[in-house]
């Protein structure tokens, strides 16, 4: 089974954040760090984004 990658453009519109916010979590270590695509272009695991989603039960979020 093909394994999604989610472009930052994708992850900003399912949790309604910004560019900085979801880099400010990598830099907390609060979030996925994303995988290489290629010079200029990086994009996150579907699963690691949905693994992380599910550790924050409770908290409010919710996807689009």
């Amino acid at each position: 089974m093909a394994k999604k990658i989610l472009r930052r453009r994708e992850v900003e519109a399912r949790f309604g954040v910004s560019r900085s916010t979801i880099y400010a979590w990598m830099a907390s270590g609060d979030f996925p760090r994303p995988v290489r695509l290629g010079p200029r272009a990086v994009g996150w695991l579907e699963t690691d984004v949905e693994r992380w989603l599910h550790t924050r039960n409770g908290t409010g979020w919710a996807t689009k």
